[in-house]
């Protein structure tokens, strides 16, 4: 594990955080970065979102460290200062969402080599909870699990799954499947062009102002629209798990009531079918609760905090 770059800005708290390459078995270099509690009762295996990056979670993981936890993260394959699958490194790409569990390989024998405290718990977010998802059916050893909307489904705006994935199929076979997929965006980082007060992700304009400008100021971070084979390889993974029993694992499963960028239906879905599971409503968030309003945030945190708590050993 050789030092990796973790960014701050100036004026920020010298970062608690220990970053580090990791190699995947396919060859890929991955970015990882581990927070250190004082006092550890556990580690959370933090599985970040689409177009996400260590350094957007470094509040996160200091309120688990307060909590007593260790936490480790890493920039998935594709994002972040993680390597890049295309020669242009604007779109966010993956030919099969089967790839991300290589990261997770990864994720898990760095744990392991570290030492770090158990009992282990998932915390995931979006993306990172269809990773985390298909994860826990593979036996990923955590004792529980907390999902902040994660990407059981995908909002199409009313578009039906079958025609978007006939679309991308299409566009896929016309040569285009590399390409950013239509209406993802384009080259384009969401946050550099969608407006403070009508944004998807967080109703807190500090936060949002937060993302914006390490968006703009490190733009080796940042990622645009997906093409059009993350398209279809999400859909076709959000199928696949939907078809599948949930797991044996205590879970948190949490979603916006002004959830518009995943499908707040599925998510619900999973957790009435999911046996020991807690649907956590939040009246007025975003996509991304863990970067929302305090109140929001805070109903979040200390509710994932004490789902860990109640499922350590």
């Amino acid at each position: 594990m050789t030092p990796a770059p973790f960014n701050s800005f100036p004026g920020d708290a010298l970062p608690r955080v220990s970053c580090f390459w990791l190699r995947t078995e396919d060859g890929l270099r991955l970015r990882a970065g581990l927070w250190r509690a004082d006092r550890s009762v556990g580690t959370v295996l933090l599985f970040t979102g689409r177009t996400e990056y260590l350094e957007k979670y470094g509040q996160v993981a200091e309120e688990l460290n307060a909590a007593g936890y260790d936490v480790l993260a890493l920039d998935w394959r594709g994002q972040g200062l993680s390597d890049r699958l295309l020669a242009d490194p604007r779109p966010g790409h993956i030919a099969d969402f089967a790839d991300y569990q290589r990261d997770v390989v990864e994720m898990v024998i760095c744990a392991q080599e570290l030492d770090l405290p158990r009992p282990w718990h998932m915390l995931a977010h979006s993306m990172g909870g269809t990773i985390g998802l298909a994860a826990l059916l593979g036996g990923l050893p955590v004792e529980s699990a907390a999902f902040s909307a994660p990407m059981l489904g995908i909002d199409m705006r009313g578009l039906p799954e079958s025609l978007a994935l006939g679309l991308a199929a299409t566009l896929i076979r016309l040569g285009r499947g590399t390409q950013p997929a239509p209406g993802s965006g384009g080259n384009n980082s969401y946050v550099l062009t969608a407006a403070c007060l009508d944004n998807l992700l967080t109703g807190d304009g500090a936060r949002w102002g937060r993302i914006v400008a390490e968006t703009a100021i490190w733009p080796e971070i940042a990622l645009g629209g997906a093409t059009n084979d993350w398209v279809r390889a999400a859909l076709l993974e959000c199928r696949r798990l939907a078809a599948l029993p949930s797991p044996d694992i205590p879970a948190l499963i949490a979603v916006g009531s002004r959830e518009r960028v995943v499908s707040a239906a599925m998510i619900r879905a999973r957790a009435a079918n999911w046996p020991g599971a807690r649907l956590l409503e939040l009246p007025e968030s975003r996509h991304e609760p863990m970067m929302e309003r305090d109140a929001i945030r805070n109903a979040f945190m200390q509710a994932a905090i004490a789902h860990f708590d109640s499922h350590g050993q």
